[in-house]
């Protein structure tokens, strides 16, 4: 459920600092988002009035953007995940971002520093609708120069309810110590092929 957006956040979004209690109030509603405030309020030990106010305050500063439903993959028929890097032609990225919004396989993505212009977290059903995705869809779009796929074996799980927290963290994996790494396939950079690496060990 998405929320309104930071109406009472002032000038430029700004808000007061969070306290100890936002904090609490925040993480728990990360790791439990259908928590009542009832229960919230027991178990931060502060009155009801004071969970309702500050939920609504960290709801119309913009603190809390909504809540969502946390999903395993498979059992919802994604058998196949991925981390794909993209190569955009420059000022593009507007662009490209409303077509990726438009892909229902895309979880998560954002554009980063480095080699790489975008990263984006895919989940496919099976390994053709990746391929479909990657060298069809993707490069449908005239302003993507070249991808890069990593398959996903397993993922960690996330403390506080947050999924997809660390991917922001990944960053770009190009397996500087070789050893440290297996190669798993190829991308596609045009005219030349790539090897997919995942970390191990």
């Amino acid at each position: 459920m998405a929320l309104k957006s930071t109406e009472d956040a002032g000038l430029g979004g700004q808000i007061a600092p969070l306290d100890e209690v936002d904090r609490r109030i925040v993480a728990a509603l990360r790791a439990q988002g259908r928590l009542s405030m009832r229960a919230l309020a027991d178990r931060l030990h502060i009155s009801r009035a004071s969970a309702y106010a500050r939920v609504d305050r960290l709801e119309r500063s913009g603190v809390i953007t909504g809540y969502s439903a946390t999903i395993d993959p498979q059992r919802y028929g994604y058998g196949v995940s991925a981390y794909v890097f993209l190569k955009i032609s420059q000022q593009s990225w507007k662009s490209v971002r409303q077509r990726i919004l438009a892909i229902p396989e895309v979880e998560r993505g954002a554009l980063v520093a480095g080699e790489h212009d975008i990263v984006l977290l895919v989940r496919t059903r099976d390994a053709a609708s990746l391929r479909d995705l990657v060298l069809t869809r993707f490069h449908e779009a005239g302003d993507v120069l070249s991808t890069q796929t990593e398959l996903i074996f397993d993922e960690l799980p996330l403390a506080g309810g947050m999924q997809g927290d660390s991917f922001m963290d990944i960053g770009q994996i190009q397996c500087p110590q070789p050893d440290a790494c297996i190669a798993i396939g190829v991308s596609d950079q045009g005219s030349t092929s790539t090897p997919i690496y995942t970390n191990h060990g």
